[in-house]
């Protein structure tokens, strides 16, 4: 039995892990439509039988939902796609998004064991597969849940943290409201994330799951300006959590950087997905649409940004980053799809002044090359600039895509609520007990810029935390 066994693991392992279909570079830079076009049924299913099913599956360790991955493979690998699905939102509300936007090489198929040898069992794509599946053939369900508790508790921010322990509380019999300060619910996933990599449709439908799980969710609603948290403690809620993320810009203080043309990445990234202003003039956001793009950066919101200014007309489109593509921290995937499409990298490359014309736009921008020096903070090589290295690049449009710090409002209105030196919340573990009694904080408002999973893996062990906070009193 167990040479049987031996045999068919073999089998599976020699099968290649299944490629994704997308959009061809040349035309997939002329439209803001998705890129990859996901798996087939056959194509999944060849997939999800490459899993072989491991007694103790480690991949389950790697992911900050702890979703029951070898369960819902195995399903795939059945054909039941509805109950994969279903599966999958026992514990993760967004498996569409998380399919799509997930660091699944860094987490659950980090550890899956086929990785030792050959390639990990694409994961990810199968939870996107299931996902888009039960939601096209239109037999998304809803989860039973608890008995009402009678409590409310309060979210503010409707983003990827928010959403998801809202799901969570829900499930528990907790009346949630969200407070999100823009007009549309899903935070980083509407205004962050291109059109191209993560389709608005499809963040409006888990949206619109977790509304349809009971969650309300009030837009145009800004805490500390609207209400304080002390004023919705006021009215009733027994318990708050902040997952407001982490959405102010942040420049380099680099001379000329306020000059006409030079933008946050948050601007131009939310000009463009959350306002639509790539379908200018249907919707009347307009945003620069320059031909010698500059973008300061090595990260996915880098990515998403230097992208865009391809299918925004750019001729030339640059990364410019002040370490190797080694230290680069954006997903491999998505630096492969920026060269595909023709981004240019210029590496161990800093900006240190921006050059006007007369009418005050950018018109160059002088860079100095660098070198790798010893590790700095972050583990990385130091870069370390090279004296006499400098040289100007031809632009029109630079967008600084170098991180982003804490909005002050939420603090600034919040008496005891400690913040760090950076600005941002103090939590006390990772349960996300805050300083102030009943207040809760996770995701980018905590450990600033992070991913969408790890920002949903707090909201999940805040919804423990809350949980256990309301039912011992």
């Amino acid at each position: 039995m167990e040479a049987e066994e031996k045999k068919a693991k073999e089998k599976k392992v020699r099968v290649p892990r299944q490629k994704m279909p997308e959009q061809g570079p040349k035309v997939r830079t002329h439209n803001f439509e998705e890129v990859p076009f996901g798996y087939t049924e056959e194509t999944a299913m060849t997939e999800a039988k490459r899993c072989i099913q491991c007694k103790k599956p480690c991949c389950i360790e790697g992911c900050p939902v702890e979703v029951n991955i070898p369960a819902f493979v195995r399903l795939i690998a059945e054909g039941r796609f509805i109950e994969a699905a279903r599966t999958i939102k026992e514990t993760n509300s967004l498996p569409a998004v998380c399919g799509r936007v997930c660091p699944q090489e860094d987490q659950c198929e980090k550890f899956c064991v086929l990785g030792k040898k050959w390639e990990p069992v694409a994961i990810g794509r199968l939870e996107r597969f299931a996902a888009d599946y039960e939601r096209e053939k239109g037999e998304m369900s809803i989860p039973e849940w608890a008995a009402p508790r009678g409590k409310r508790v309060a979210v503010v921010g409707a983003g990827p943290s928010g959403l998801t322990i809202a799901g969570d509380l829900v499930k528990l019999g907790y009346e949630v409201t969200i407070f999100e300060a823009l007009h549309k619910a899903g935070g980083v996933l509407v205004y962050g994330i291109p059109e191209f990599r993560l389709p608005k449709r499809i963040v409006e439908a888990e949206v619109d799951y977790v509304k349809k799980m009971g969650v309300k969710i009030e837009t145009n609603a800004v805490i500390g300006r609207i209400k304080t948290v002390d004023e919705l403690f006021a009215d009733g809620f027994a318990a708050v959590y902040l997952g407001v993320g982490a959405g102010a810009p942040v420049f380099m203080n680099v001379p000329g950087e306020n000059l006409s043309g030079i933008y946050s990445a948050n601007e131009y990234l939310t000009r463009s997905n959350l306002m639509k202003a790539y379908l200018f003039p249907e919707y009347d956001t307009p945003i620069v649409r320059g031909k010698n793009c500059a973008v300061i950066g090595g990260g996915n919101v880098a990515m998403d940004s230097v992208r865009t200014a391809l299918r925004l007309g750019a001729e030339n489109a640059y990364i410019i980053y002040r370490r190797t593509e080694v230290e680069m921290p954006a997903r491999i995937e998505e630096a492969h799809h920026a060269k595909e499409e023709g981004v240019q990298f210029k590496l161990l490359t800093n900006p240190v002044e921006y050059i006007g014309d007369e009418n005050g736009w950018v018109k160059g921008m002088r860079c100095q090359r660098m070198e790798l020096g010893e590790p700095d903070e972050s583990g990385r090589r130091r870069p370390v600039p090279l004296q006499g290295s400098e040289y100007v690049i031809d632009v029109d449009t630079v967008v600084v895509a170098v991180g982003t710090m804490a909005n002050p409002i939420i603090p600034a209105t919040t008496p005891g609520l400690e913040i760090n030196r950076r600005g941002y919340l103090i939590t006390k573990d990772e349960t996300g007990k805050t300083s102030r009694e009943g207040v809760y904080a996770g995701g980018d408002i905590v450990t600033g810029s992070a991913t969408v999973i790890l920002a949903m893996g707090a909201g999940k062990k805040a919804a423990r935390a809350i949980h256990a906070y309301l039912s011992s009193g």
